[in-house]
């Protein structure tokens, strides 16, 4: 089968497709991404895209993958600039390099958080290991302060039956960390999760001018809470 031919030459235009597609998800919403609209964009034939990206969805999900790649990679780079054995410093970094990794790439954060786009449905066997990778610092860190007897699990109320059967089933996916610590993963995800949408969103009352204040008090309430 003949190669569609190019109007141009781009470098490495597969990469460049997707930086043109962060740009419209920017600018209209990730509803429209379009192939076509992204090829009028570059110069090229809409079937050259095609050579790369077989449809919209085949495009979405490499954007979803490299988002969830990014997340993870500087979820890793905030804890790999600290002592090893220094795990509540981690874990503080780790919230705090959540927050800056959202603000700084909002439509990366919305498109795997977000409202999802219509007909389209992730392929789990591509998206899920890639969102799976993405909390293992926050995870490992946990795990290490439950190993050094730091996590103050007496305070939580009494695992459930169903809840600890779906921790187990957790853990056996995710490996040798704690069914406790695998709650704590989620609980310490979800509350910062939640104040990042919210400033992503602009949810809040004008008058929080600095929503960073707010966000680093909560890390620091988390902290005191479970440590």
């Amino acid at each position: 089968m003949v190669r569609p031919t190019l109007k141009k030459q781009i470098p490495d235009l597969q990469e460049v497709i997707k930086e043109t597609a962060w740009k419209q998800i920017a600018e209209t919403g990730a509803a429209t991404l379009s192939l076509r609209s992204i090829a009028r964009e570059l110069g090229i034939t809409a079937p050259a895209i095609y050579n790369y990206y077989s449809d919209r969805d085949a495009l979405v999900t490499a954007l979803i993958v490299d988002a969830y790649t990014s997340l993870g990679d500087s979820q890793q780079a905030a804890i790999d600039a600290l002592p090893a054995g220094d795990n509540k410093a981690r874990l503080s970094a780790l919230g705090l390099a959540y927050r800056e990794w959202a603000i700084t790439y909002p439509q990366r954060y919305l498109l795997i958080f977000g409202t999802p786009i219509p007909n389209y449905a992730a392929p789990e066997n591509i998206t899920t290991p890639a969102a799976a990778c993405a909390i293992v610092p926050l995870t490992n860190t946990l795990q290490a302060l439950h190993s050094d007897g730091k996590l103050k699990l007496e305070r939580l109320s009494p695992l459930t039956l169903e809840l600890q059967s779906m921790l187990e089933a957790w853990k056996n996916y995710r490996g040798k960390a704690d069914p406790e610590v695998l709650y704590l993963t989620a609980v310490v995800w979800t509350r910062v999760h939640g104040l990042v949408m919210l400033e992503i969103g602009h949810h809040l009352p004008p008058v929080i001018t600095d929503f960073g204040e707010i966000f680093r008090r909560e890390i620091k309430n988390i902290l005191n809470q479970y440590l």
